[in-house]
């Protein structure tokens, strides 16, 4: 197995790519840690692969919030003694509009979810890494940061803030052995789809799709498998890249 014994924190890991992610990891080998703001699905989910002999515990986490950030830490450490993967996934938007109707709030919320949750996770898991002498960081980022469209201002510049600070971090933390890796996913099949096209309609989805050349969204697969080549052994002269996972979105 290509994950065995690997222990993985994945946040957002109840739904869309973390859940995704999460199952995946979890056929590998991987011991998995949960971390959702949605502490029930956490815990469903976690129960659900303990059923199947999976090593797997849900912790409840506010990405945004350092407390939050370094309790996620000591007790993934308290459980399994060691980690060795960090999924940055958990991620928000502000609905499909002008630039110019963002209120401050939502505007202050979407970068702390997506921005300052990657300086947490730094500061919380970065100690241990060094400890240990190993460990990855895995980002996820989106194809916003890459091409960006109308619509999604500010949401498009917390991802291309994510895909710079990744970067820095693997030049930075390669001295220590530790990895950073990004994984750009075009629009996916997930609860946040409405929220990135405005309105979740069959027309509206059609005018996606017709903008990616293999035809079709994202599926919670098709980014786990990327996250699981970043994850694995296989990669370990691997860091500082991005990965588009786009069905060509970006060509």
């Amino acid at each position: 197995m290509r994950l065995e014994n690997k222990v993985v924190v994945v946040t957002g890991g109840a739904q869309g790519f973390g859940e995704g992610i999460v199952r995946r990891f979890a056929t590998e080998g991987a011991r998995i840690v949960i971390a959702d703001i949605q502490a029930q699905a956490a815990q469903d989910l976690a129960q659900s692969l303990q059923t199947q002999g999976v090593s797997a515990i849900a912790v409840k986490t506010d990405v945004s919030k350092g407390p939050d950030m370094h309790h996620l830490a000591a007790t993934t450490l308290n459980s399994f003694g060691r980690v060795d993967v960090v999924v940055n996934n958990a991620g928000t938007s502000h609905r499909n509009q002008s630039l110019m109707t963002v209120d401050e709030d939502e505007f202050d919320r979407v970068f702390a979810v997506n921005v300052k949750s990657i300086y947490w996770a730094a500061q919380a898991f970065v100690g241990h890494f060094r400890a240990q002498g190993a460990g990855a960081f895995i980002n996820i980022a989106s194809t916003a940061g890459v091409r960006p469209r109308p619509g999604l201002v500010w949401y498009n510049s917390t991802k291309g803030a994510v895909i710079t600070a990744s970067k820095a971090m693997a030049v930075e933390l390669a001295p220590d052995s530790i990895r950073v890796n990004v994984i750009n996913p075009v629009a996916g099949d997930t609860p946040l789809l409405g929220t990135f096209m405005g309105e979740d309609t069959p027309a509206m989805r059609a005018k996606f799709i017709a903008s990616i050349p293999l035809g079709r969204l994202s599926q919670p697969q098709d980014i786990a498998n990327a996250a699981l080549y970043l994850a694995s052994d296989e990669a370990a002269f691997i860091t500082g890249a991005c990965l588009e996972v786009d069905g060509g979105r970006c060509v």
